[in-house]
């Protein structure tokens, strides 16, 4: 015979208010990709701004929402998924010599080049590509030059604008 002290109460991971707020969750994130398919089908600009809005404010009420049904175990639980992937992203607190040499360039380069562009058109029209593929690939690069300096790298850049370093 059981007790209600010893029966078993479902973990919020596994419980369905979990579930559903789950549910909840992803459908508040998924509905920002309406934007990119109404531009496709070629709705109105004004029609797409006010999906923009509506959506705005529909994702804050369904978070809310995740959040009630979910209760503050199942928050905190969710929470703890979503931020313990994100950890294992961190950049490295330290790095070797040569990864920080390669995380230097490929920080430099491309705002050297975005610097430089206008002057180098201005001296030599046409000889810079006028490609958005190549500036789209200097933006990836700047951000992956973050990850490849490692932590430590924000403390130093940080250390340039405190005066009593």
């Amino acid at each position: 015979m059981s007790s209600p002290e010893n029966t078993l109460q479902p973990s919020p991971k596994t419980g369905w208010r979990f579930k559903c707020g789950i549910g909840l969750f992803i459908v508040a994130f998924a509905l920002w990709f309406l934007i990119p398919v109404a531009a496709a089908i070629d709705v109105p600009g004004s029609r797409i701004a006010a999906l923009t809005g509506t959506i705005f404010i529909a994702n804050k009420v369904l978070l809310l929402t995740c959040v009630a049904v979910m209760g503050k175990e199942g928050f905190q639980q969710l929470k703890a998924i979503v931020f313990g992937h994100a950890k294992r992203l961190a950049p490295a607190q330290k790095v070797g010599p040569v990864r920080h040499a390669i995380g230097l360039v490929m920080f430099f380069i491309p705002i050297l080049t975005s610097v430089l562009e206008p002057y180098l058109d201005e001296l030599w029209p046409g000889l810079r590509p006028d490609m958005w593929q190549l500036q789209v690939l200097g933006d990836i690069m700047l951000i992956a030059s973050f990850f490849v300096l490692g932590g430590d790298f924000w403390s130093k850049l940080r250390g340039l604008f405190v005066r009593t370093v």
